[in-house]
């Protein structure tokens, strides 16, 4: 372990710490539960009430004078439930073991000691803005982002690339059968998601399933950096940025084109998704073709093996693939016992030495409906 004796005695600059931008649970929109007496191990119900399918024709409702209806088939109101168990989840993390728990320690000395605000002693049951919470937060906040992100992961295996009932979605509509599909990617470098071939077919399937919109009337979507690259080096997505609109645009500040904000990057006008460094900003996405886009880079790495033959002779080789999350409204659900993350104090603290902490959490997190979720992949090569 590294030991700076400079840093109790020497101010210096502090430096800005960068971190993904949380915008998962946001973008999602959960439906949320909160039952401030319920306890880890209870559960909480949310439930979905169906309407009756299959309309059948004009003829097959028509109905004669001597025709009786009578009662032996009625039907009930259809209802899903889907529970939600309430468990109890708690930050840091081993660092060599993420599955094992962890605390944050600071002694005392340090902070009597050091010329900057470690830890604010007099807020510690809470979140605040000192060094050592703020680092303590953004574990929580790093951790339930990526939850949401895992929980849209499950409906991948909801069914197949052409399903009615969501799933995954490789480009150009190719099934997950085997590593063929992998390597007819690889021999033809057509593995990019596109916006003619993948994007409208993705969205088309959300429509056919009648998939909720969100209020403003589209879908959302999480995609990986990577994969926002893919989709930006498509001619159909760059065709929006070839013309200003109406009015004339000076050529030599092209910025100011209405349109310009896709071609530039998506900046923060025209109510596009902005990025501002050391600074949180509520993003808004950016809508294209019937989806609100989010771009986040806290989203889990992807992989797909391939065996290949090269010369005669089977290579199997490793493919990165970068995802894209497509969903409509209440695709996830949560729910929370008691109050929402708090601060808990450990008081083995060697007679007051130490400061050991750590956050806690008593939740559920649940996908709703895998059908209104598709997950898709843009690959690398």
């Amino acid at each position: 372990m590294f030991v700076d004796n400079d840093f109790p005695k020497v101010l210096g600059a502090e430096l800005y710490r960068p971190h993904p931008a949380y915008v998962i649970e946001m973008a999602v929109d959960p439906v949320v539960v909160h039952d401030f007496g319920a306890q880890p191990g209870q559960t909480v119900q949310l439930d979905r009430y169906r309407y009756w399918g299959n309309p059948g024709t004009k003829d097959s409702r028509e109905r004669t004078a001597d025709q009786t209806i009578g009662t032996s088939s009625s039907r009930n109101i259809v209802k899903e439930k889907v529970p939600v168990t309430l468990k109890e989840y708690t930050g840091p993390a081993d660092p060599q073991n993420p599955s094992q728990a962890s605390t944050f320690k600071v002694a005392r000395e340090t902070l009597i000691t050091a010329q900057r605000m470690l830890l604010d002693t007099g807020s510690l049951p809470v979140f605040h803005q000192s060094i050592g919470s703020l680092t303590l937060l953004d574990d929580y906040r790093r951790w339930r982002d990526r939850v949401f992100a895992d929980e849209l992961f499950k409906a991948e295996a909801n069914g197949q690339s052409d399903s009615t009932q969501g799933g995954y979605f490789f480009p150009k509509g190719k099934a997950k059968t085997n590593s063929t599909t992998v390597a007819a990617y690889a021999a033809n470098q057509s593995a990019k998601f596109g916006v003619k071939d993948d994007l409208l077919d993705v969205v088309e399937k959300l429509r056919k399933r009648n998939v909720p919109t969100f209020p403003d009337g589209n879908y959302r979507a999480i995609l990986d950096p990577t994969a926002m690259k893919h989709m930006r080096q498509d001619s159909d997505f760059r065709e929006i940025a070839r013309y200003p609109g109406s009015g004339m645009v000076d050529p030599s500040q092209p910025f100011m084109a209405p349109n310009a904000n896709f071609y530039m990057g998506m900046g923060p006008a025209y109510g596009q998704a902005g990025f501002v460094a050391g600074q949180p900003v509520m993003p808004t996405g950016f809508v294209f073709e019937g989806v609100r886009f989010f771009e986040s880079t806290n989203l889990p790495e992807k992989s797909f093996t391939a065996t290949i033959p090269v010369s005669g002779n089977a290579s199997a080789a490793t493919y990165e693939a970068a995802p894209l999350l497509f969903f409509g409204m209440q695709a996830i659900g949560v729910g929370i016992g008691g109050e929402n993350a708090q601060i808990l104090l450990n008081n083995n603290d060697d007679f007051s030495r130490f400061i050991i902490m750590i956050w806690s959490l008593f939740a559920g997190f649940e996908i709703l409906n895998k059908d209104f979720v598709t997950v898709a992949y843009s690959f690398v090569y």
